[in-house]
Order: C-alpha cells, then structure tokens, then sequence
C-alpha cells in the first residue's frame, strides 16, 4: 500500500464526534485541552516568547493544478493554510494565505504548513501545500520565513525544485509525488532539517537558503515513509509511518548522525506521526492509529520507549493525532489533526499532558 493510499483512506475514517480520551494512570496524570479551533493542525513548537506556534493545513481551494498526480489527485489549490499561535487558550493568526491543497476526492486530503521551527527570534514554517500538483504553482513546496510583527512572510528555499533535481535511490513509482509530501522540519546550529516522507529523506537547509541532503532513507529502508522528527543527544531521531494496512509494531525509529549516517534502527512501533524527547532524556513517539488493518478514531496514542528498548503506552484513545512537542513537563499533541476538509469545521485541537515525575 502506497502512501497516497494511507493518507485517503486516513481521511475515510475520520469522524466529527471525538472519540473520549483515555489516559494510562501510572503515567499520565492530566490531560486537558490547550486550544480548540484549529485547521488541520500539524507540526508545533514553542517559540522564545513562549507561547505555542502551530502550522495548520488549511482546505484548499478553487485553483487547479498544471499537473496531476494519481490515486488522490487532482488537488484544488488555495491560500488558505496558515501559522497560528496560542495565548491563554485562544487561536491568534501569525501568518496565513499560506498554500494548501485539498483533495478532489471526498476522501478530502490535505495539504499545506507543515511545521514551524525558529531560529532565535525568527519563525520559519515548512509548506507542503505548494507546487503545480498541488494547485499552488506560483507557491512552491518549501520553508517560509514569517515576519511576526508584519503577519506577512517569503520563501527561503523552494523544495520542489530541490526535489526534481535530487532524486532518492529507491522511490515508489506507483506513489511518486514530484513535488514531495514535507511533514517535518526542526532546527539544529542554525540549519533546518526537514524529512520528506514521499521520497523518503531529510534535506538540510541554510538560512540563506542552500538545500542538500543529509541523508537518502529510502536507500537503505525503501519506501519506509519517514515523517516525524527530533534532535537528541548528538544525534536526529526519524519516525516512519510504514506501510498500510497497518500492522502494529512494524514502524521504526531511526538514529542518524549530524553527517547523516544511519547509526541505529529501534523496532516495535506503529504508524508515527510525531516524536519528542522530555526533560530526562525519555523519547516519546506519538503514533497515528495503533489497531490493525485502516486507521481509526479513538486508535491513536502516545508510548514511552525506555533505555532497554521497552514501549509502554502513555496515552491512549487520541483521534488521528499528527504533530507532538513537549514543553515544561509536559506532552503538547495536535490532535483530531487530519479532519477533512469538507466537514468545513476547524475541529482541530491540542491537548496537554502533564508527564508527573518531571522535576
């Protein structure tokens, strides 16, 4: 099963009515809800100000693409993704009229930023949304640069181009997205590193703009569909979403090194969408939907991997969560983040959870 597969039928799953959330007692002691009204949130982090930065998806729009791609095209582009943050509860708009692009299907996939990351004060954003499959020809898959003070915002690097002219060893020809699906992005000594699960590989990026690749996954692990990312310890952690149907535990963790060598492959996990690491060093994967077969409301959760390589659930009964941080003792979770875009609800929320024995 192709990823283009996963994402619809992800979408084919997804329900407006949240499923309750259930909690694992020994661990997680509290879990409320951040912020409500969110547009497909995805990637998130706290910024210097500290106060919660989230990249939402948007719902496209009425533009056509220049080219289609199979399975879940065409997409209908539109400026109407964007980057929010969160005071006292509440959704402020930092930048929109950000590409997305939504699927013709009434699977409604969707597409457009991906994550945020910051370096010192400034606030980048990953736009998957962008490029002529997409709808958005003139707005590129790509990092963005966002001027807070202004709301406005403009490219530093386009990926699609970066995509074209830099082709992995193994990509999936019944899944080839030319223009790439970005997910991740973070920021290590002043570069961006963003995964690319389509093509499976994490670009390095300059503030300035130069991309190269750090590191071609898809050489070593196929079409193993990397999405979710976290610096550690000297080294970068990289989740894979796998293949569909869903099996559970056939998802990996992989340990690369700052000069993109593959150090370590960690088994046991299940479709991750989100990865962090706490206070004590413990790494926490967050994972889509953990039952057998299709992804399904109430399926997904957060588990704790442990030095000796053991996976305990923490949370349990999250709806399609997709983007995970942590923050002062705590777990920060968009949840009920791939809502389709013809409910024409911001349905998307972020939940807290407190982990107890932090200091």
């Amino acid at each position: 099963m192709t990823y283009r597969n996963k994402v619809t039928l992800m979408y084919l799953v997804i329900i407006a009515i949240a499923v309750p959330l259930n909690t694992i007692g020994a661990h997680a002691q509290e879990v409320s809800v951040y912020a409500r009204g969110l547009d497909g949130p995805r990637g998130l982090k706290f910024g210097p100000d500290g106060h919660l930065y989230v990249a939402e998806a948007g719902r496209g729009g009425p533009q056509n693409p220049c080219l289609v791609v199979p399975i879940v095209g065409p997409y209908h582009g539109g400026p109407t993704a964007r980057i929010s943050k969160i005071v006292d509860g509440q959704r402020i708009t930092v930048v929109d009229g950000l590409p997305s692009a939504m699927s013709s299907l009434p699977t409604g996939d969707t597409l457009g930023a991906a994550d945020v990351a910051f370096l010192g004060s400034k606030l980048y954003g990953l736009i998957a949304g962008g490029g002529c499959t997409h709808g958005n020809p003139q707005d590129p898959p790509g990092v963005i640069r966002a001027d807070v003070e202004r709301g406005t915002w403009n490219y530093i690097v386009d990926l699609g181009l970066f995509m074209k002219t830099h082709p992995v060893e193994n990509p999936n020809p019944a899944d080839f997205e030319p223009e790439g699906t970005l997910y991740s992005m973070v920021e290590h000594k002043g570069h961006f590193y963003a995964v690319e699960p389509n093509h499976g590989q994490v670009i390095k990026i300059t503030p300035g703009g130069h991309a190269e690749q750090l590191i071609d996954i898809s050489a070593t692990q196929g079409h193993a569909v990397p999405t979710a990312m976290a610096f550690h310890d000297g080294a970068f952690y990289v989740g894979t979403l796998s293949t569909f149907p869903i099996q559970p535990g056939s998802a990996t963790v992989l340990k690369i090194s700052e000069k993109g060598e593959l150090l370590d492959v960690m088994h046991g996990f299940t479709a991750v969408t989100g990865l962090t690491f706490d206070g004590k060093g413990r790494m926490y994967v967050e994972e889509l939907s953990a039952a057998p077969g299709f992804p399904m409301p109430g399926a997904g959760k957060i588990v704790r991997a442990g030095e000796s390589g053991q996976i305990e659930d923490f949370v349990t009964g999250l709806n399609v969560p997709t983007g995970l941080t942590y923050h002062d003792g705590a777990l920060y979770i968009s949840n009920f983040g791939a809502v389709p875009a013809s409910t024409g609800s911001e349905l998307g929320e972020i939940l807290r959870v407190t982990i107890p024995d932090e200091p």
